[in-house]
């Protein structure tokens, strides 16, 4: 086996392989996991332990994780002196499926964040962001349970792969004058200037993964969230390739909005169908308050995502119980999905729900949903015993404070 980051990998377990879209999992993947910076040391100590768990109680110990540690952040640049160390990007490309802890943002020149390179340069190209209420959850709103819906976020392009010019510089003079004297605007010479881009290939290739994430599993509607009426070309465009998507590739099990309508089918699609639909963005943050029940899969640019997962995610009790994952054709990693809270590092304090939850996530892509669903029953009936950490304990009366490991345990207890 090889080695990265001066570690081998190890031999008592087999690389996970991609055939056809799909995983190949032997009964003891290897798999990369990069702690985190912050928090992030305890939340992985306490997800590990649960995730463990549920592979030995589903499977009465014939399958078990191989765990390898890989680095990034603070801890790979305490050792290497770089924050994303080469060998890291190859140990997750040779093996395929990773999960980590939250990562810090590097202050000044270099890597604008961990999180976006290990996206872009691993093609990560849907963010996935299932959000759903557990019940005993403290939430503000009435009902809760009523929003159930998986987030599809363009990982790769947007703001998040733009170009920006500084106010005052002399490239965004450049551009300002290229804009005002050649494409007829009318630009203040005072502006920061910043380019997205949203490509047909990107906006197709999410779109696509939202719908067959639909048809795979049972979720009857994909709404198509864009901020078109105002930026035409990407976010409009967006919009439009979304439905070339649905209508050329899936025509036998979609239909659009427009075509019930005009049917007289109201708004219901008919059996076995998809219906595909879209929300203006600022539209759609009304919504998913007013109407939540009426949206299962979402697929929308890079930014708008940014901003809807964490918006649902606090109407369900926050990023603390907010999983995530950033998935292309090729590779997967899981991850956390708030930040690094260092105040409460090593303290074992930090709600562990996110890594726990998006190691459930990590299971089911590789086809072991009896320990995905054995995390989940854990999960539900920690909080039903209201045997919580200090973020949810602080909004529960009656609740017991417990520390970031005593939580994991008590979803180990819970499993059944």
């Amino acid at each position: 086996m090889p080695h990265y980051n001066g570690l081998p990998v190890p031999t008592d377990g087999t690389p996970v392989r991609m055939e056809s879209g799909r995983c190949i999992v032997s009964d003891s993947p290897i798999v990369p996991f990069i702690e985190g910076d912050g928090c992030g040391r305890d939340i992985w100590k306490a997800s590990k332990a649960v995730i463990d768990a549920a592979v030995e109680r589903a499977y009465s110990g014939d399958r078990r994780i191989v765990w390898y540690e890989v680095f990034a952040g603070e801890k790979a640049h305490d050792r290497f002196g770089e924050w994303l160390p080469a060998d890291t990007i190859d140990a997750i490309r040779a093996l395929r499926v990773a999960i980590k802890g939250p990562l810090t943002t590097p202050v000044g020149g270099g890597i604008r964040s961990l999180n976006v390179a290990l996206r872009q340069i691993l093609s990560l190209y849907s963010c996935v962001r299932p959000v759903k209420w557990y019940p005993g959850v403290p939430s503000p709103m009435r009902d809760p349970g009523k929003l159930n819906i998986v987030i599809f976020r363009e990982n790769t392009e947007d703001v998040y792969a733009g170009v920006e010019w500084e106010c005052g510089t002399k490239e965004a003079g450049q551009v300002i004058e290229f804009l005002n004297g050649r494409m007829g605007r009318s630009i203040r010479t005072d502006s920061g200037i910043g380019i997205k881009p949203v490509s047909v290939t990107g906006s197709k290739r999410l779109v696509r993964a939202a719908l067959q994430y639909a048809q795979d599993n049972g979720r009857s509607s994909v709404t198509l969230v864009h901020k078109g009426n105002i930026m035409k070309f990407t976010e409009g465009a967006f919009r439009d390739w979304g439905y070339e998507v649905a209508t050329e590739e899936f025509r036998d099990r979609c239909v659009t909005e427009a075509e019930l309508w005009e049917s007289g089918g109201g708004g219901v699609a008919p059996n076995g169908k998809i219906l595909i639909k879209d929300r203006i963005a600022d539209a759609m943050f009304q919504q998913v308050l007013l109407r939540p029940a009426e949206y299962e899969v979402v697929a929308t640019t890079n930014l708008n995502g940014d901003y809807l997962s964490d918006a649902c995610a606090a109407q369900v009790g926050g990023l603390g119980l907010a999983p995530g994952a950033n998935i292309g054709d090729d590779y997967a990693v899981f991850e956390a999905t708030h930040g690094t809270a260092p105040k409460y590092a090593d303290k074992d304090m930090i709600n562990p729900s996110s890594v726990i939850l998006s190691g459930v996530m990590m299971l089911e892509h590789l086809g072991w949903k009896e320990a995905a669903r054995l995390i989940e029953r854990g999960m539900t009936g920690a909080i039903a015993a209201k045997t919580v950490t200090y973020d949810l304990h602080r909004q529960m009366a009656g609740a017991t404070k417990v520390g970031c490991s005593q939580f994991g345990a008590a979803v180990i207890r819970h499993m059944g």
